[in-house]
C-alpha cells in the first residue's frame, strides 16, 4: 500500500510565499551614535546590549544596540568612511541628519525571502550571504525600499549573540528602569512624495504579500489648512505593519510635507512603541526630558462621550495630554513626542491598545492641529 503524503500547507504562515517572524531592528544612521546611544538610554529607558566598534575590529564604523522587550533599535556612525558603506552613511546623515536607514524584518528563510522579493521586481541590495561566530550563524540579505531605506532580511534561527557578528556584549550605559517604558515595535510610518503611496502599496503587496489594513484619504486626515493620505499594509500575522503617507493639496503645507523638505526625501516618519502603561511611560519619559505634542482641553471635554471607559481616567488623560480613540474591536491610548532631533523629521508613538488595531482615527483632527502650531512655531506652515 503506498503512502499519501498530503502537501497542503497546514497554516496560513506556510502558504505565504514571503514569511516574517517580525520586527528585527530599526537602524538609524546619526551623526554621532555613543550620544544617541546615551540619549536613548536615558530617555527612552532603553538598555544598551551589544557594541561594534575599533576596539572589536570595526575600523569604518561604531555601533551601539539597544533594547526594550522585543524593540531592537541600533544606531551607528562613521569613525572614518573608506568603503562604499562608510561613505554612503557619511552622505546619508548630511543630506538627512540622523534618520532611519534600516527597517530591519526578521524571516525563517533569508535566502528564499530575498529570491522570492526580486522575483516580484523588489530591488536587490545584498544578497544573502553568512556571518558567524561562537554564537553561531546568521543569513543576511537586503532589498531597497521608498528613498534610501533598505529592508534588511535577517535569518537568526541559528544564532544566540546579543546581536550579529561581529558585535559584543555591552553593559548598560545607565541602569535600566525596572518597568519597562515599551516593549515592542507597533508599527513604523514612511512619508513619500505626492503620487507615490499607492506605488509602494503595490511593492508592499507584491514583493512581500502584505495586505492592505486600513485606508486613511479625503476628509479622514485633514484640518482647515493641510492634509495627507495614508494606507496601511501588513503581513498576514499583524506583527510587521506600515503605513505609508503622501501629502494631499491643501492650503498650506502639511506635516509630509515639512518632512519630505527638510529629510530631503522620502524615509521614515515615526517609530510607534507599545506599552503596556502609558501612564507610567510618559511620566517617566517627560521626567528625563522627551517633550510630547500637546491637544487643547477642549479635546477632552467631549471624549468620554465617544470613547466611554478607558483603563485611564479622562483627567489623567487630560493632565498628561494622552489621546484616546475606539474602533468596533476596542480602544486605544497614544501620545506622540515632538522631533527627536533638530530637523522636523523623525518622532516617535506610543501606543496602549485595548483590542483596537486601529491607528487612532478619531484623532487624527487634534493631532495634525497640534503638529500644525509646532510647524507654525517653526515658520513652516
Amino acid at each position: 500500500m503506498t503512502e499519501t503524503i498530503d502537501h497542503t500547507p497546514s497554516t496560513a504562515r506556510e502558504a505565504d510565499p514571503f514569511p516574517v517572524k517580525g520586527m528585527d531592528a530599526v537602524v538609524f544612521a546619526v551623526g554621532n551614535a555613543k550620544q544617541a546611544a546615551h540619549y536613548y538610554s536615558t530617555a527612552f529607558g532603553m538598555k544598551l546590549v551589544a557594541y561594534s566598534g575599533p576596539e572589536n575590529g570595526s575600523r569604518e564604523t561604531a555601533s551601539y544596540v539597544l533594547t526594550n522587550g522585543s524593540a531592537r533599535f541600533v544606531f551607528t556612525s562613521v569613525i572614518k568612511a573608506s568603503t562604499d558603506w562608510g561613505h554612503f552613511l557619511d552622505e546619508h546623515v548630511a543630506q538627512h541628519g540622523d534618520g532611519v536607514i534600516d527597517l530591519a524584518i526578521e524571516v525563517p528563510d533569508a535566502r528564499a525571502a530575498y529570491a522570492h522579493a526580486v522575483a516580484q521586481g523588489a530591488t536587490g541590495l545584498v544578497e544573502p550571504y553568512e556571518l558567524k561566530d561562537e554564537h553561531g550563524t546568521v543569513v543576511l540579505a537586503a532589498i531597497a525600499t521608498y528613498g534610501k531605506t533598505r529592508h534588511t532580511l535577517v535569518d537568526r534561527s541559528g544564532y544566540d549573540g546579543p546581536y550579529l557578528p561581529g558585535y559584543t556584549a555591552a553593559a548598560p550605559i545607565v541602569e535600566p528602569p525596572t518597568k519597562r517604558t515599551f516593549q515592542a515595535i507597533d508599527h513604523c510610518v514612511g512619508n513619500v512624495e505626492l503620487g507615490k503611496m499607492n506605488e509602494w502599496v503595490e511593492f508592499y503587496n507584491n514583493v512581500m504579500g502584505f495586505t492592505n489594513m486600513k485606508e486613511f484619504v479625503g476628509d479622514d486626515i485633514a484640518t482647515e489648512y493641510s492634509a495627507l493620505m495614508s494606507k496601511v499594509v501588513a503581513d498576514g500575522t499583524k506583527k510587521v505593519k506600515f503605513p505609508i503617507n503622501e501629502p494631499a493639496i491643501a492650503k498650506k503645507k502639511s506635516q509630509i510635507d515639512e518632512y519630505l523638505e527638510f529629510y530631503g526625501g522620502p524615509g521614515v516618519q515615526h517609530i510607534a512603541l507599545a506599552t503596556n502603561d502609558i501612564v507610567a511611560t510618559v511620566r517617566a519619559m517627560r521626567a528625563a526630558g522627551v517633550e510630547f505634542l500637546s491637544v487643547p482641553d477642549a479635546y477632552y471635554d467631549t471624549l468620554g462621550e465617544w470613547v466611554g471607559d478607558t483603563r485611564v481616567p479622562i483627567d489623567e488623560l487630560r493632565e498628561l495630554k494622552i489621546l484616546a480613540d475606539r474602533d468596533e474591536d476596542g480602544y486605544l491610548l497614544q501620545i506622540f513626542t515632538k522631533p527627536v532631533q533638530d530637523r522636523p523629521t523623525v518622532f516617535f508613538e506610543m501606543i496602549e491598545r485595548h483590542g483596537s488595531m486601529g491607528f487612532g482615527k478619531g484623532n487624527f483632527k487634534a493631532l495634525f492641529e497640534a503638529i500644525e502650531r509646532e510647524q507654525e512655531k517653526r515658520g513652516n506652515l
